[in-house]
């Protein structure tokens, strides 16, 4: 099988589902064996990683399965989305 982007890695932006809702961040490090990751015990292993996300708007940490992990889209064009810097810095101005 051809090695995809179907795992994220160290680096990518990306989004998952927190009690209902959408956080955004960042993949820390792939875990591929059982160890206390994030306050908890994770039951990784190299054929069912997981992955230490940190939230960027609480800063926590938090372990996910890959499955559960949503690429980011990177929108930084200024479309307002309603992300972290809003779209509002013009308002009001003219």
């Amino acid at each position: 099988m051809n090695k995809r982007k179907d795992e994220p890695e160290p680096g990518d932006e990306v989004t998952w589902s927190t009690h209902g809702s959408t956080t955004e961040g960042h993949v820390e490090k792939k875990v591929t064996d059982r160890r206390e990751e994030a306050g908890r015990t994770v039951a990784a292993s190299p054929e069912e990683p997981q992955y230490v996300v940190r939230s960027e708007k609480s800063g926590k940490k938090a372990v996910h399965k890959g499955s559960a992990l949503r690429e980011q889209k990177k929108d930084r064009g200024g479309r307002g989305s309603g992300g972290e810097g809003g779209g509002r810095k013009g308002e009001g101005s003219g």
